[in-house]
């Protein structure tokens, strides 16, 4: 319920994309929000008002309608008032150039201009609309002007052409409209590196040793960072599906590439002069031990005999080798045996010289792949509990990470 009573309007125009606004309001709707609709006389052309009044359970909002009966809030001041978000989806190039030179002939550009805060912008249109001058002036201005643009996608367009200028598809203007609430001033723009997922340690070409980690906890953790406002560098082997886009996805396989992959990202974050401190989170689940030779092709089991005896070498430890100067280091560590995970736990903090450490104790209620977690966050002088969905406990984590190391500390 990442939008429970939220106030969502949506502004659909003329454009053959607006069949995906259908699809986007009821994500918003599942996640807890109220959804109220401004219909163009354009968009009427495409799709008949009675089907976003049957998914919105609300009235659409047109010129038609317009009220300033002082019990109504169905105007262009009051209707922004009212909204915690406004999205414009689809955005037709026709709008797209009214907005960017203040004409205010409809409802929907009354309003858009009327309203003062952030809004999202999610052009549809074919590309050589999209790619005339005059719109990529226009967008340039919007995006001065308190407007996120959403990009396009390239695909096969209604015209049959395949360019950019598809819309967006609805789970990334989800996410981004959740952003747009959930953004936090000491989160915007943070560097953040996340490790995740279990490593794969090749014996041969077709097997591997590697864990029961899915990396869930990670995506989870980037989704909430993402949400926050960070600049979100995920380097993980799985669990990464269904990420926004604007979360850079780093695919690992083996131990030694995630440790090359970190140190790269980090390196790259230390040289941009940030003005505020970078994060690490290393909830991966790095193999312990690895093949001593990792074969080429495939071992036969007529060569290997009855019996087979595999070498194992002890493997490098990602996070106390990594150099964490001027970052913010969080580590994850699972337990089994709950007499000594707390305890193991703070000699992790001490012995990898971290900043906190989250526990996670497996149990039958617990266990891997599961969306929900039970955490305790262990920094050096107290600690936080946390048990929900893992998107709910990585909210939290940040809240309670953001109370620990602001900017003075």
């Amino acid at each position: 319920m990442l939008l429970k009573d939220k106030n969502i309007l949506v502004a659909v125009t003329g454009s053959i994309a607006i069949y995906k606004a259908l699809e986007l309001i009821r994500l918003y709707i599942k996640a807890g929000a109220n959804v109220k609709v401004i219909m163009t006389k354009e968009a009427k052309r495409f799709i008949n008002p009675i089907t976003f009044e049957a998914i919105s359970q609300h009235k659409i909002l047109d010129e038609n309608n317009e009220s300033w009966d002082k019990n109504s809030l169905n105007n262009h001041i009051d209707t922004g008032k009212w909204a915690d978000a406004f999205v414009i989806a689809p955005a037709s190039v026709n709008t797209i150039n009214k907005l960017s030179n203040g004409i205010a002939d409809n409802l929907l550009t009354q309003t858009a201009i009327a309203y003062t805060k952030d809004k999202l912008l999610c052009p549809a249109a074919n590309t050589n609309m999209v790619q005339n001058p005059i719109t990529l002036e226009s967008i340039k201005k919007l995006r001065l002007c308190n407007y996120e643009i959403i990009q396009t996608q390239v695909k096969e367009l209604a015209c049959k052409d395949v360019g950019d200028g598809a819309m967006a598809e609805p789970q990334e203007i989800f996410y981004a409209t959740v952003r747009l609430i959930y953004k936090d001033e000491y989160w915007i723009n943070r560097k953040v590196v996340l490790s995740g997922g279990g490593t794969i340690e090749k014996i041969d070409d077709v097997r591997y040793i590697s864990n029961f980690s899915s990396g869930k906890m990670a995506s989870s953790l980037a989704l909430a960072l993402y949400l926050k406002g960070a600049d979100v560098c995920l380097v993980t082997t799985r669990g990464y599906e269904g990420l926004p886009s604007a979360i850079q996805i780093v695919k690992v396989q083996s131990s030694l590439q995630m440790y090359e992959s970190l140190v790269e990202k980090l390196n790259f974050v230390k040289k941009d002069k940030v003005l505020k401190r970078p994060f690490l989170f290393m909830a991966a689940a790095v193999s312990d031990y690895l093949p001593s030779n990792k074969e080429e092709g495939k071992l036969k089991k007529e060569l290997l005999g009855t019996s087979w005896s595999l070498n194992l070498k002890q493997n490098i430890d990602i996070l106390s080798s990594i150099k964490k100067d001027d970052i913010v280091s969080i580590g994850f560590k699972a337990e089994m045996d709950e007499t000594v995970a707390n305890d193991n736990a703070k000699k992790m903090l001490i012995n990898k010289n971290l900043d906190g450490v989250c526990l996670n104790i497996l149990n039958e209620q617990n266990y891997f792949g599961s969306n929900n977690n039970s955490i305790e966050l262990i920094l050096k002088d107290k600690s936080y509990s946390f048990c929900a969905s893992k998107l709910d406990i990585s909210i939290q984590l940040l809240d309670s990470l953001k109370k620990e190391f602001d900017e003075y500390k």
